[in-house]
C-alpha cells in the first residue's frame, strides 16, 4: 500500500512500480492491498488509480483490482445491456466456467436480452448443475442420442443438444465425443456446424473446445484478439487478467503448440507501452507461481530443477 501511495504522490505517476507490483500479487492479496491503504490513507485505492492513469493501461489495473466473481458478473452485465447483446462474452464466460459457479442473481439479467435455444443454453450453463465425473452407463446413450437428435433426424432436436452438453462434464463429454466418432463417423462439431446456427452453434462449440481443452479454448480467443489488422483489447484484457491464476502456463502451452509463435511474441508485437509490460508480466507468471505449480505436480526432476 505505501509502494503505491508513493508512485502516486506529488508530480507525476511511477506508472512501473505500480505495475510491477500489482502483476505480481494475486487477486487476494490484492484486495488485502486495497484495504490496507484505505485505512493508512483513507482514499479508494482504484479511485486514486483511475485519477493517475490512463487508456488501456488503466483499463487493465482496474481489472486486477477487481474481485473475480465481481469481474465475472461486471462483463456479463455489461455484455448485455444497452442496444443489443454482446453474445461472444456471454459464451466465453459461460461455457468455460467451473461447475457449480452458480450465481442466482445473474440468471433472470443474462437471459433477459436473449431467446431460443441459446436462452435455454445459457441458462443450462448459469445453473452450473454439470454432473461430476465419467458416467460410465451413459456414455453410449449420450453418443446415440446425439446422432438420433441430429444426423439421423430430418430436422434437429436441440434440446438432446443442450442437455447433454451442458450437464455433463468435461471429461464425460470427451469420451462420449469419441464414442459419437465411432458410432457416427463424424466428429462432433462437424455435426453441430450442419445441425444448428448463430449463436446457438456459437455456444454448442465453444463447450465442445472447452470439453476437448479449456487452455485450447483460451489460446484460441487470444490469438483471434490479435490476429490480423487491430486488437480486440477487451478481450485480451479479460482472458489475461481472469486466467492468470487459473491455467496461463497451460495457455501459453497450447498457443505455442496451435500457432507458429509464441503468445509472449504476439503480445509484444501487438501492444504497447505499459499496458504491454503489464500484460507481459501476466503472461509470464511469476516464478513463485511457476514453482508452485510444478511442485504441486510434483514435476521437479531429482536435481530439483524444472
Amino acid at each position: 500500500a505505501e509502494v503505491l501511495y508513493k508512485a502516486m504522490k506529488g508530480l507525476g505517476t511511477d506508472e512501473d512500480a505500480i505495475l510491477q507490483l500489482l502483476t505480481a500479487r494475486s487477486n487476494a492479496q490484492r484486495q488485502e492491498i486495497k484495504a490496507a491503504y484505505k485505512t493508512l490513507h483513507g482514499k479508494d485505492l482504484v479511485d486514486d488509480l483511475m485519477s493517475e492513469l490512463g487508456g488501456k493501461f488503466e483499463s487493465l489495473i482496474v481489472t486486477l483490482m477487481t474481485p473475480p466473481i465481481m469481474y465475472e458478473v461486471t462483463c456479463l452485465r455489461d455484455a448485455i445491456k444497452g442496444a443489443g447483446t454482446d453474445e461472444k462474452v456471454l459464451v466465453e464466460i459461460l461455457a468455460s466456467r467451473s461447475p457449480n459457479e452458480h450465481n442466482d442473481d445473474l440468471e433472470e439479467d443474462v437471459t433477459g436480452d436473449t431467446g431460443g435455444h441459446f436462452k435455454r443454453m445459457l441458462v443450462v450453463l448459469l445453473q452450473a448443475s454439470r454432473q461430476q465425473g465419467i458416467q460410465e452407463d451413459l456414455i453410449q446413450s449420450d453418443a446415440q442420442a446425439l446422432f438420433v437428435a441430429g444426423e439421423q433426424k430430418y430436422g434437429t432436436d436441440e434440446g438432446q443438444f443442450i442437455t447433454i452438453l451442458g450437464n455433463r462434464s468435461n471429461a464425460h463429454l470427451r469420451r462420449v465425443f469419441e464414442e459419437y466418432r465411432r458410432l457416427s463417423g463424424y466428429e462432433i462439431e462437424e455435426s453441430i456446424q450442419r445441425e444448428t446456427s448463430g449463436t446457438l452453434q456459437e455456444v454448442l462449440l465453444a463447450v465442445v473446445k472447452c470439453a476437448r481443452s479449456v487452455p485450447g479454448y483460451f489460446a484460441d480467443s487470444l490469438y483471434g484478439a490479435m490476429k490480423g489488422a487491430g486488437t480486440d483489447d477487451q478481450t485480451l484484457i479479460r482472458i489475461m487478467v481472469s486466467r492468470s491464476e487459473v491455467d496461463m502456463l497451460d495457455i501459453r502451452a497450447e498457443f505455442r503448440k496451435r500457432f507458429a509463435t509464441s503468445l509472449h511474441k504476439m503480445i509484444q508485437g501487438d501492444t504497447s507501452g505499459d499496458y504491454r509490460k503489464a500484460l507481459l508480466l501476466l503472461c509470464g507468471v511469476r516464478l513463485v507461481d511457476v514453482c508452485f505449480r510444478v511442485c504441486k505436480l510434483n514435476k521437479f526432476n531429482s536435481s530439483g530443477v524444472m
